[in-house]
């Protein structure tokens, strides 16, 4: 059975000498774990294409156990990512979380097109990293049916006040009235919490129309991490070097 799709390469690893295996988010058929024969050869037809962070039209043989890449033209190699260490390793990130969170064998355009959008501001510069970050962590595990409820108070249902206080482990928020020093919950300024709505509720298309500073960027990027951390309940490793070397 042969597949035509688009798909970004989350990550490569070499087999042999002239050949790889490549793990792709793809549109069509979710994360897959292809066989690029000869990928390694400049001369191949998988040679640029197959390349660690490429998005690419691919052509996939589906075998009875396993896929073949025999095609991969690139679409967008996002070149400046690999001129920026910091760039580069939040880009890392982001296929981490891809490849963890991402259903296998199954139609995952909404994942790719957030892939593919953080990617685009990761390297064009135009939004902060911190705040990209958060933003798609929160929007990922949104896809994957993990959205936080953001909308009131879970007690009083108040809209907004000057702290609200977020739960990693419910996913809700209590006001400063009914927030009794429950463990597990995280202050959260206005600015930081209307962050949160907008990465969760606003259309696609804007998720990344907006721009936060200061104190509300921190509690904002802090509550995200912290959410996903604790829904996906393992830590990575490329966090963790991201997290070293950020600014």
């Amino acid at each position: 059975m042969r597949i035509q799709t688009k798909g970004l390469i989350l990550t490569e690893q070499n087999v042999g000498e002239s050949d790889k295996l490549v793990t792709v988010l793809t549109e069509s058929n979710g994360i897959i774990r292809c066989f690029a024969k000869n990928a390694k050869n400049i001369k191949s037809n998988t040679c640029t294409g197959s390349q660690s962070l490429c998005y690419s039209r691919l052509s996939i043989f589906k075998g009875r156990d396993k896929y073949i890449l025999d095609q991969a033209e690139p679409l967008s190699v996002f070149y400046e990512l690999r001129s920026d260490i910091e760039k580069l390793a939040l880009a890392q990130y982001f296929c981490e979380l891809l490849i963890n969170i991402v259903p296998e064998e199954s139609e995952a355009l909404p994942y790719l097109r957030l892939a593919l959008n953080s990617l685009y501001y990761t390297a064009n510069g135009k939004r902060s990293l911190p705040l990209l970050k958060a933003v798609f962590e929160l929007r990922l595990l949104s896809l994957a049916g993990f959205m936080p409820n953001l909308v009131c108070c879970d007690k009083c249902k108040i809209y907004e006040a000057d702290i609200m206080y977020f739960s990693k482990a419910d996913g809700i928020l209590l006001c400063e009235n009914c927030y009794k020093g429950q463990e597990n919950y995280i202050p959260l300024g206005r600015g930081a919490l209307t962050s949160m709505r907008h990465s969760i509720y606003a259309d696609f298309e804007k998720i990344f129309s907006f721009n936060v500073t200061g104190t509300a960027l921190q509690e904002f990027s802090h509550a995200s991490e912290e959410y996903l951390l604790y829904i996906v309940g393992r830590q990575f490793a490329s966090l963790d070097f991201y997290n070293t070397i950020k600014s």
